[in-house]
């Protein structure tokens, strides 16, 4: 008989054959390791540095990719993502320059303290020494903006420091994490990524704080709760309420919160004033300033002859805790010093709607069509500067919702807030509220929007200028107010075409010079599925 000799088979001591090898290379792992850790939302503007980056994403579809048409855009989407989300997206930006365009939203989102693991492309290590046009000093860029930096040197290292960012970003109070990835890093093949890193708890405040702060309320003395960050939603403003309704205590909130739920149903929170003058008189009122997840109150600028902090005379501030320590466990602990049983039944805030607006759109008209039409649970994203003193006490007593806000200072957050915010909480409508100066700084978000199908409303407050700058010229004292003042304020010159701009990004739009126009736009908006656009053109005289 002819025998044929057939190949043996590999011996396997498991007894099932092993499966091939799959090289992965250091961006492959750092993929893998922002999915092992919760990260699952990349708001992008990528370069060639960054191609084997937008490679691995490719391979990952658990991982979103959200391009943004300007580094702005992205940074400020993710801010809004993180504030709304509780936890960080990543971005990725293109070498020094990339992250320079998107410095002044990672400013904004510094001072918000919201998560954001942070990634920027650079040039391969044996590349950075020949001093090509787009070498810059990435680190020197990202130092300010950054509570966490890191330079990944080896392919081996990338997974192993992008764990360490996510936890870094997410370590109390919330911070930006920075991670430089040079290009060949992301190329080279390494080993398996590694799993999620966890934050750490900050500190409770000591007994004495405590007994301090019993004693205050004991007093029978005036007393405020300056709050900002997690005791202004969800848990933490449930407790401060609770203090509130024991104490007798005013609520009051930071003059930039970057997140509050307001609105029926949610324990009302008084603001502090923005100008100097105004902030001294209100505070005034109180004989302690407790502070809670927040610093002292700081003037937003150096005005001549004025103080730099508004300090009422006679009252004395008090630091409940510091902002990387453990805020609900605080003010539990407060709760239990101010007698709080539980059972307190907590003033909350009635729905009130305002009546319908009538006539040309000032600040208030607006606010009471935003009010009357805004959905119960909506997020607003608010940048509209001189108007929102008009604006946002018509929405105090609207449906429940929340607001963020431009706490920086560093104009253009609005619309990119919005778009994070979208993209965190798709089943919520977003309403962007913005001036129409501020407005062009990010216009390009429109796009992301539009590409995103995202649900959001944005309202242009058209007055034809920076209205800020009209009134802070009056109070550093400058005199007079002439042609070339005037040619630096305005933009009107030629005038901006909000509907026009809107359209080119594939956005639809109208613009309403009426409040009963407004409304109506608004109440359709808000219902309808994807993003609108209402430039409203405020009143000259606004």
């Amino acid at each position: 008989m002819l025998r044929v000799a057939l190949p043996l088979a590999p011996r396997h001591t498991s007894g099932n054959p092993e499966p091939p090898r799959i090289p992965v290379n250091g961006a492959d792992t750092l993929i893998k390791t922002f999915l092992n850790c919760q990260v699952d939302v990349c708001f992008t503007n990528p370069g060639t540095s960054e191609m084997h980056f937008v490679a691995a994403l490719d391979k990952e579809p658990q991982m979103r990719s959200v391009l943004g048409l300007f580094e702005g855009a992205v940074t400020g989407a993710a801010d809004g993502y993180g504030r709304m989300a509780g936890k960080p997206a990543a971005t990725l930006l293109h070498l020094g320059p990339g992250l320079a365009n998107g410095l002044a939203n990672l400013h904004n989102a510094r001072r918000a303290h919201t998560p954001i693991v942070n990634v920027v492309g650079e040039h391969a290590t044996y590349h950075r020494h020949l001093d090509a046009p787009l070498t810059s000093d990435i680190e020197g860029f990202a130092a300010p903006v950054s509570g966490w930096l890191q330079v990944s040197e080896s392919a081996d290292e990338v997974a192993r420091d992008g764990a360490a960012a996510i936890a870094a970003s997410m370590a109390a109070p919330g911070q930006i994490a920075t991670l430089i990835l040079p290009a060949d890093t992301a190329w080279t093949e390494t080993g398996a990524p590694i799993a999620s890193l966890p934050a750490v708890q900050g500190p409770a405040p000591a007994n004495s704080n405590m007994d301090r702060l019993r004693e205050i309320f004991r007093s029978g003395e005036p007393v405020a709760l300056l709050l900002n960050g997690s005791a202004t939603v969800g848990p933490g403003l449930a407790l401060a309420g609770k203090i509130a309704r024991a104490t007798g205590a005013q609520l009051v909130g930071d003059t930039f919160i970057s997140r509050i739920s307001r609105g029926a149903g949610q324990p009302g929170v008084e603001r502090l004033p923005y100008f100097a003058e105004q902030a001294i008189e209100f505070l005034s009122r109180f004989r302690h300033l407790v502070l809670v997840d927040t610093k002292a109150p700081v003037s937003f600028f150096a005005y001549p002859g004025k103080s730099s902090t508004p300090d009422a005379p006679g009252s004395t501030i008090d630091r409940l805790c510091f902002r990387d320590w453990d805020i609900i466990g605080t003010l539990q602990g407060l709760a239990e010093a101010a007698g709080v049983t539980g059972d307190e039944d907590v003033a909350r805030v009635p729905l009130a709607l305002p009546e319908p607006p009538k006539g040309p759109l000032t600040p208030e008209t607006v606010g009471a069509a935003v009010a009357r039409t805004l959905p119960e649970g909506a997020i607003i994203s608010n940048e509209a500067v001189t108007a929102a003193f008009g604006i946002f006490p018509q929405t105090a007593t609207a449906a429940a919702h929340d607001r963020m806000n431009n706490t920086g200072g560093s104009i253009g957050n609005c619309l990119p807030l919005a778009t994070g915010a979208a993209a965190a909480c798709p089943e919520r409508r977003v309403v962007a509220i913005s001036g129409d100066g501020s407005a062009m700084y990010t216009i390009q978000s429109l796009w992301t929007m539009a590409r995103e199908r995202q649900d959001v409303t944005v309202v242009i407050l058209a007055n034809r200028g920076y209205q800020i700058l009209r009134i802070e010229l009056e109070n550093v004292g400058a005199t007079g107010y002439g042609r070339n003042a005037q040619r630096m304020f305005d933009v009107e010159d030629p005038t901006l075409d909000f509907v026009a701009i809107a359209k080119g990004h594939g956005v639809p739009g109208v613009r309403v010079t009426k409040a009963e126009d407004l409304e109506a736009e608004l109440a359709r908006a808000n219902t309808t599925p994807g993003p609108f656009l209402i430039e409203a053109v405020l009143n000259e005289s606004t």
